[in-house]
């Protein structure tokens, strides 16, 4: 009887301690509960994910521009021409062909895509029609040394020097005297380091119009002396008629 006396007291105990231990919990929990609710939400700081945002080139920036002007106004040849160099310079070359053509369609004396188009057929591999339409473009303005000439220069910023050099050549016989066509074959014997033609043309340049400070000084680094006149005075009517765009 005293064991079992002694067994009941243990159970209790052991009862006792179980629910002491159930009650220190739940009273924990309680004060957790009453401190989390009492804390105001603003002082519950949540970190957001960091924004991400889209940087654009200028390429990119060029091409949005370019197409809102185009979706006012398509028939802007000047705009497909820069939306098509914008392909070109990616090397998306059906796209600027593509544009190219659509600003010829609506501009066909415009030399620069005239050039661009030239040169995107060359890099996309068609290497014939590229040759073709290059000969088409200089018989359009066989007849006109100013447009020629523009031709030319176009070609050379495409870097398309087998042209560049046939515009340049159909200018001159165009017009032979004229101090700005034999000036620009000169720079442009230059710039592929050709001195002695270079020298060529700048001379006769400067000879048919002493008047070019800018050819003396180069012909002076040249190794050429020249002597400027002191006196300015007017560029040789061919001259003339070459800026205005009124050669034949």
């Amino acid at each position: 009887m005293a064991d079992m006396n002694k067994s009941m007291r243990q159970r209790n105990g052991d009862g006792g301690f179980v629910a002491t231990t159930g009650l220190v919990v739940f009273a924990m929990l309680g004060a957790l509960s009453v401190w989390t609710g009492g804390c105001n939400k603003k002082d519950i700081q949540i970190a957001e994910p960091p924004r991400i945002t889209e940087v654009k080139t200028p390429a990119e920036i060029r091409r949005s521009e370019l197409l809102s002007r185009l979706e006012k106004k398509f028939e802007d040849p000047q705009a497909h021409y820069e939306l098509g160099h914008l392909y070109q310079d990616d090397g998306l070359w059906a796209k600027a062909q593509y544009h190219y053509s659509v600003a010829l369609t609506f501009d066909p004396s415009h030399r620069p895509a005239q050039a661009a188009m030239v040169k995107a057929l060359a890099a996309a591999g068609d290497v014939e029609k590229s040759k073709l339409s290059a000969d088409i473009y200089l018989d359009q303005v066989s007849g006109s040394a100013t447009e020629s000439t523009k031709l030319a220069l176009e070609f050379q910023k495409e870097a398309l020097d087998e042209h560049a050099l046939a515009a340049y050549k159909q200018a001159l016989r165009l017009a032979p005297t004229s101090a700005l066509i034999n000036r620009q074959i000169g720079y442009y014997y230059l710039s592929k380091n050709n001195i002695d033609l270079a020298k060529e043309y700048l001379t006769r340049s400067f000879q048919l119009n002493p008047n070019q400070p800018d050819v003396a000084g180069e012909l002076g680094r040249l190794g050429v002396a020249v002597q400027i006149p002191r006196k300015t005075g007017d560029p040789k009517k061919v001259d003339k008629m070459v800026e205005s765009g009124s050669t034949p």
